[in-house]
């Protein structure tokens, strides 16, 4: 086995045992790039939004949305913590299920993963192109009608995706700083804005008016999920997708990972508390379900505005396309290690591990342009869709605490750079809390996410069936029974999701009576799932295979 420390010089080969690449990952990123590469991915457009659609869902309460939100992350964080520490590989949340559960199960979560990121950049571009409506140079480029992408939108669009790919082939050197001054700014403008609101025109009486939690734990629970706030934070893994690259992955990874959680998490509820105590009184005099207030699409922007600060709406409408163009250009890298991750596991062809002569996986980036491209075809069910798809990635979270039970009950001995305490309570207590996130969503978005699974399933099951059929050298080993427990898991949450009151479900499952169920049924899954991981040698073997490209060779 190779040590993921005994690297190759960057660019050089130590070795073929495919011909599909002669080149290496390049290992130039240090903390700070790692880490404002996750802190670049939760600052992005959702904070612009996510406080006006909180309050609206939860009344001031939203406030305590964004601590139960903050707790679930955490968790999660914990746990791709250790997960990063212990495998620095790049596409991670991509890999660690294939380690632990095989072929069948990391296909799944290696799809989860790819389809997450893919349509977040160019959902990204459009709401840079939604923003920018409000500088004459940007007319034209939205219908009026339908808000889908004029011709002249679309042109504008796919060219804004062809920079994200055009500065990701430049190489992950110059992406690590062309993405930390795009975070310095995300993270300045938002804290200027807390800021600014706090000291002159703040009202705590806001807080009381028609009550603290006017819509009751239902509200408080279902904003976690419907208005963003879960979403909004999520993003801390991208720090993982780009291990294979990081100067010192051991060291960085969880120290990323976590820090990136704080400073989101901090930003994030300071943000929620400003944009309450400054709302005028008449805004919300009809109840927080009707809030509104001239310039409400463009909720901070808008406030600024009603407030007597017109100066500062004109930042955050410059920011409005600063902060989706960072986050656009971060998810852009993800997408092409994740399919990276995907071929090195063998679900996607072994073209996507080709690097040029930079390091870079330059086919992995080609598909995500094109991705990004379909993704802005007029139609408005597939928008809808790519927002569906979007809404509950969350489902991707899933795979990790399950690969972190098994990995710590069949490799206790594996060096780990970071050891999470307490982890046999906090990893179980992980996959129950995401499981909530994704019942959360509601059956409106699950039914429909159904669709974007079995796609997955045809998609990568296909090219897998074939390269087995083939006995190409990166065929899978789908491993059935180390992932029994998988469609029983899938097919069980659609069923409570579908008989409950989230999202246009039945009701016939009462509330909390619901969320028991969900939390029960999870904590079954979880020890059922470590209960039949593949044995430490077949994991073992897996990690071998792997560990030596990523250190350089092939």
């Amino acid at each position: 086995m190779v040590s993921l420390n005994q690297v190759s010089p960057p660019g050089q080969s130590t070795g073929s045992d495919s011909g599909t690449t002669h080149r290496s990952l390049r290992r130039h990123v240090g903390l700070i790039g790692l880490m404002w590469a996750s802190v670049g991915s939760i600052i992005g457009s959702g904070w612009l939004f996510g406080a006006k659609n909180a309050v609206v869902a939860a009344g001031p309460a939203a406030v305590i949305s964004w601590g139960i939100g903050a707790v679930a992350i955490v968790l999660l964080a914990l746990v791709h913590a250790e997960l990063g520490g212990l495998f620095p590989v790049s596409g991670g949340t991509a890999r660690y299920p294939h380690y632990a559960f095989g072929g069948l199960a990391g296909m799944s979560f290696g799809w989860f993963s790819w389809l997450q990121a893919a349509t977040v950049a160019p959902i990204e571009v459009e709401a840079m192109i939604g923003y920018a409506k409000h500088w004459p140079f940007a007319e034209g480029l939205l219908n009026s009608s339908n808000n889908t992408l004029t011709t002249s939108g679309f042109i504008v669009a796919t060219l804004l995706m062809a920079v994200f790919v055009a500065v990701n082939f430049l190489g992950v050197r110059i992406l690590a700083r062309t993405n930390s001054i795009a975070t310095w700014l995300k993270i300045f403008v938002p804290l200027f804005t807390i800021f600014i609101l706090a000291v002159s025109n703040f009202h705590g009486s806001n807080f009381t008016s028609h009550g603290f939690a006017p819509f009751g734990s239902k509200g408080v629970l279902a904003a976690i999920s419907t208005s963003g706030i879960i979403f909004a934070l999520l993003g801390f893994e991208q720090a993982i997708q780009i291990a294979g690259e990081s100067r010192n992955p051991k060291r960085d990874i969880p120290r990323a990972v976590l820090g990136s959680v704080a400073i989101g998490t901090l930003i994030y509820t300071l943000l929620q508390v400003v944009f309450i105590g400054a709302l005028p009184v008449s805004s919300f005099a009809n109840g927080w379900d009707k809030l509104d207030f001239p310039g409400i699409d463009g909720p901070f922007a808008g406030l600024a505005t009603v407030v007597g600060l017109g100066w500062l709406a004109w930042v955050l409408y410059a920011d409005a396309v600063i902060s989706p163009g960072g986050t656009g250009l971060i998810y852009t890298t993800s997408t092409s290690r994740i399919s990276y991750g995907l071929s090195r596991n063998g679900y996607a062809p072994q073209m996507f591990e080709r690097l040029d002569k930079r390091g870079v996986p330059w086919f992995g980036l080609i598909i995500s342009f094109v991705t990004g491209v379909i993704c802005f075809l007029p139609f408005p069910s597939w928008q809808e869709l790519v927002g569906f798809i979007t809404s509950a990635s969350v489902l991707m979270y899933a795979g990790a605490p399950l690969a972190f039970g098994a990995l710590r009950r069949r490799l206790p001995q594996r060096e780990r750079s970071y050891r999470l305490p307490l982890g046999g309570v906090i990893s179980p207590a992980a996959f129950a809390v995401s499981s909530l996130i994704i019942y959360w969503s509601g059956w409106h978005i699950l039914s429909r996410l159904g669709i974007a699974i079995v796609l997955g399933y045809v998609l990568l099951g296909s090219y897998a069936a074939y390269a087995i059929r083939k006995g190409l050298p990166n065929a899978p080993r789908l491993n059935w029974k180390a992932a029994q427990w998988l469609p029983v898991y899938l097919l069980g949450l659609g069923l409570i999701s579908w008989q409950g009151g989230f999202g246009d479900g039945t009701g016939r499952i009462p509330m909390w009576y619901d969320m028991g169920i969900v939390a029960l049924f999870s904590l079954a899954i979880y020890y059922w799932a470590i209960h039949v991981a593949l044995p430490a040698e077949a994991i073992e073997k897996e990690v071998a295979d792997v560990e030596v490209v990523d250190a350089g060779g092939h």
